[in-house]
C-alpha cells in the first residue's frame, strides 16, 4: 500500500512539474523580437494584411515583430527561408496559402511544404482577386475584354504576381477558357507588376483587390470582374466573373500563419489565442474591410485541414490545366 501511495505521489509530482514547465515556457516567451517571414514584396495584399496583424500581435506579446519580405518563385523563396528557421517561437510565416499551394504543385523541387515542414497556427482571412486593365483598353466587361484580346491575335502581354502564383494560374486558366494566347510577364509581386500595367506596358492582370484598389480609385486602372464567388463591397458595380458569363471561376484566396515544425506547443497556443482576439475585434475587421481584406479566424487544427484541402484542390487544377512555369 505504501509503495502504491509513493507511486501515486510521484505521478502527481511529475504532472504538476509538467504543468509548471508548460506555464513557465509560455510565460518566458517571447523575450526578444519575433521575425515574420513573408513570401511577397512590400505593397501587395500579403504585406498589407501581415503588417495589419503583426502590429497588434506584437503589442499583445510585448515584443516587436519584424516583417521580412522574401519574394520570388511564387512564394517558394520565403517558404523555404521560414522552414529553415529555428523552431524556437521567434520566427513565424505569414502565408499566402492559396498561392503557395499552387506553387507546391507547379515547381518540381519546392524547398519546403506547408503540410510537412510547419505547424499551423491560425487562418487569418481571405483577399479576393480581380481582373484589372489599363484604361486605354476599350473593354468595360468580360465579353468585351475577350473580344479585344482575340482581336490582338496573340500580340499582347499580360502581367502576373510571379511564376507559380495564383495570379499566374488565374491568367493561364482565363486564356485557356477563351481560347487565346499572349505573352506572360511574371513579376515578383503586385508592387512590381502594377507600374508596368499602369504605364500600358501590359494589357491586363489578375491582382488582389487590396493592391489594385488605390489605382482603381485614382482612375489609373479599370476593374473588369471579381474572381470570387461574391462582389466586393468596395466595388459593388463590378460583377464577379460568373455573373459576367464565365462560370466556375471563383477563388478563395486564403491566408494563414504558420511556425516551423517542432515549435513549442505553448508558443502555438499563445499565438493562436492572441490572433483570435485580433481577428474578432470589430474595429480591426472594419479597417480591413475598407482595404478589401476579409478577416476570418480558424484554429490550428482547422487550418491543418484547410491547408491539406487547398493543396489537393490546386494540385488537381494544375494537372488538369497542364499549367507550366515559364
Amino acid at each position: 500500500m505504501t509503495t502504491l501511495k509513493l507511486l501515486a505521489l510521484s505521478l502527481i509530482t511529475l504532472l504538476n512539474l509538467s504543468v509548471s514547465v508548460h506555464a513557465a515556457n509560455e510565460a518566458d516567451w517571447p523575450k526578444k523580437p519575433i521575425v515574420a517571414v513573408l513570401a511577397f514584396p512590400a505593397g501587395g495584399s500579403t504585406d498589407v494584411f501581415a503588417r495589419a496583424v503583426t502590429a497588434p500581435l506584437g503589442e499583445a506579446l510585448g515584443q516587436s515583430i519584424i516583417v521580412e519580405n522574401k519574394p520570388g518563385a511564387g512564394g517558394m523563396i520565403g517558404l523555404g527561408a521560414a522552414a529553415k528557421a529555428a523552431p524556437d517561437g521567434y520566427t513565424i510565416h505569414i502565408s499566402a496559402l492559396t498561392n503557395q499551394s499552387i506553387s507546391q504543385a507547379l515547381f518540381k523541387n519546392p524547398p519546403a511544404d506547408l503540410r510537412k515542414d510547419f505547424m499551423p497556427v491560425a487562418l487569418i482571412g481571405a483577399v479576393p482577386h480581380l481582373i484589372v486593365v489599363n484604361p486605354s483598353v476599350p473593354a468595360k466587361n468580360v465579353p468585351e475584354l475577350i473580344a479585344f484580346i482575340k482581336s490582338k491575335k496573340g500580340d499582347f502581354s499580360y502581367a502576373s504576381q510571379g511564376n507559380g502564383s495564383l495570379s499566374h494560374l488565374e491568367a493561364t486558366l482565363f486564356m485557356q477558357r477563351i481560347g487565346a494566347t499572349g505573352t506572360h510577364i511574371p513579376y515578383k509581386g503586385s508592387s512590381f507588376a502594377l507600374p508596368d500595367l499602369i504605364a500600358g506596358n501590359t494589357l491586363m492582370m489578375f491582382d488582389s483587390v487590396t493592391a489594385s484598389l488605390p489605382h482603381i480609385q485614382s482612375g489609373k486602372l479599370r476593374p473588369i470582374a471579381i474572381a470570387a464567388s461574391e462582389r466586393s463591397p468596395l466595388m459593388p458595380n463590378v460583377p464577379t466573373l460568373g455573373q459576367d458569363g464565365m462560370k466556375q471561376f471563383d477563388v478563395e484566396n486564403l491566408y494563414g500563419i504558420y511556425v516551423p515544425k517542432n515549435t513549442p506547443p505553448a508558443v502555438v497556443a499563445r499565438l493562436e489565442r492572441e490572433i483570435r482576439k485580433i481577428l474578432t475585434n470589430p474595429d480591426f475587421k472594419a479597417r480591413m474591410a475598407s482595404q478589401g481584406i476579409h478577416p476570418q479566424f480558424a484554429n490550428s487544427e482547422q487550418l491543418a485541414e484547410i491547408t491539406a484541402k487547398e493543396h489537393d484542390k490546386w494540385e488537381k487544377v494544375v494537372k488538369s490545366a497542364n499549367v507550366k512555369v515559364d
